[in-house]
């Protein structure tokens, strides 16, 4: 069922279009926005053992920190989703990078395991927030034609967050300990100004306004089509957290790599997660995005003997690379695939709310694969989650539609 503008508050003034160089800036700001919430996620999976030690807790319960921020993650998907839709996308955006970045600051000062633990809860909810307000945002500024591309290169904010918190890990940490990275994610708050300065509203929200109900009618005619993007998100949160999380965690303690050698091999990944989410985003705007998605997973699950078992540390940053190439190629098509799969009177908050749903019911997948690398080990308990959730995200996957270039207007 269409959902346009019929059932929309019409704009006052016709919506002046974003310039080439404002939508540069907006995709910069949502880019930026995104990359800089993930340095603030991954500064815990380099440190798990560090902070248990500190509050003399087991690495299983520190991990359940990370259950907590993915837990609240909807939250704040909705808070913020919901705001923007109704009022506009750049002020949620800029409350909420300054929210998480003063969340992040106090995590650095926790002085117990349950501070701590309140504290990741509370980030998980600026953190939710983020990606829907900032995704619709570029989405909607970026031409059709490129707009898998430009997919790719946001979503890839996440891996060059994760490529931060490493480089951050390695030079650091061996310094100054783990409070100091916490303190580092107070940076991001400088981003609210840049958003402010130089990003303009988007013009398709303008033109669309919706009224309360207008919101609640979309989403309740759409209602299908959001149980299945949930189980979507649902499938690709479990490929990402089930091949990220521990991963780090898997070379210290099963090849007792030392941190600077784990950094490295996280930076080397993530250079592979970068390119993928381009080269993958690319390719699904010539050949769809539902097939480009499921020909990264299905690559993903071939790479996973080389992912885990090499004993050479070659080979081993090859499967690691081939690995987070073909994953975050998958999650690379996923801003664009969402947004043109969205009712526009409610984008910000149905792609945010699925996104985040989908990550609220995979929240467990770090603290999962910690209790059963305590029986069966980090090798086995990896690749046994990773062929799982590969295999069934493809099938989830090739199970929807998509709607590719779909006017967002």
């Amino acid at each position: 069922m269409d959902t346009g503008s019929q059932t929309s508050a019409p704009s006052r003034d016709a919506p002046r279009p974003m310039t080439p160089l404002e939508a540069g800036h907006t995709l910069a700001a949502s880019f930026l926005g995104w990359t800089l919430d993930a340095f603030d996620f991954f500064v815990v999976v380099f440190v798990l053992s560090s902070i248990a030690a500190d509050f003399r807790v087991s690495i299983a319960e520190l991990a359940f920190t990370i259950t907590a921020t993915l837990m609240m993650r909807p939250i704040g998907a909705l808070i913020f989703g919901w705001i923007a839709d109704r009022y506009g996308r750049r002020i949620p955006l800029m409350a909420d990078v300054i929210f998480y970045s003063v969340i992040e600051v106090l995590s650095g000062l926790a002085p117990s395991y349950r501070v701590f633990l309140f504290l990741r809860a509370l980030y998980g909810i600026g953190m939710g927030g983020e990606w829907g307000v900032g995704a619709s945002l570029a989405m909607e500024a970026v031409p059709p034609r490129w707009r898998g591309f430009f997919s790719g290169l946001l979503q890839q904010g996440y891996a060059v967050g994760y490529l931060l918190a490493a480089g951050a890990y390695f030079f650091v940490f061996p310094a100054l300990g783990w409070r100091a990275l916490f303190f580092l994610g107070g940076a991001p708050a400088l981003l609210a100004l840049y958003i402010r300065a130089r990003v303009p509203e988007s013009d398709a929200w303008q033109r669309t306004r919706p009224g309360p109900r207008a919101m609640i009618r979309a989403v309740w005619s759409n209602l299908r089509l959001f149980i299945y993007v949930v189980a979507l998100m649902t499938m690709m949160s479990f490929v990402a957290h089930g091949t990220q999380d521990m991963y780090p965690t898997f070379l210290s303690k099963h090849r007792g790599l030392d941190p600077r050698t784990v950094a490295t091999i996280a930076i080397i990944y993530n250079l592979g997660a970068l390119a993928g989410g381009l080269v993958f985003g690319f390719i699904s705007d010539q050949v769809g995005r539902k097939r480009s998605m499921a020909i990264a997973l299905g690559l993903g699950l071939l790479a996973v003997p080389l992912w885990i078992m090499p004993r050479s540390l070659a080979l081993l940053c090859t499967g690691a690379f081939l690995m987070q190439f073909m994953v975050q190629g998958a999650w690379g098509v996923i801003p664009a695939h969402l947004a043109e799969l969205s009712p526009p009177e409610v984008r910000g908050l149905f792609t945010g709310l699925a996104y985040q749903l989908g990550v609220l019911f995979a929240a467990n997948a770090a603290f999962v694969e910690a209790l059963i690398a305590e029986r069966l080990g980090y090798a086995a308990a990896l690749a046994l989650v990773a062929a799982i959730v590969l295999l069934g995200g493809a099938v989830v996957v090739l199970a929807g539609r998509e709607r590719l270039k779909a006017n967002l207007a």
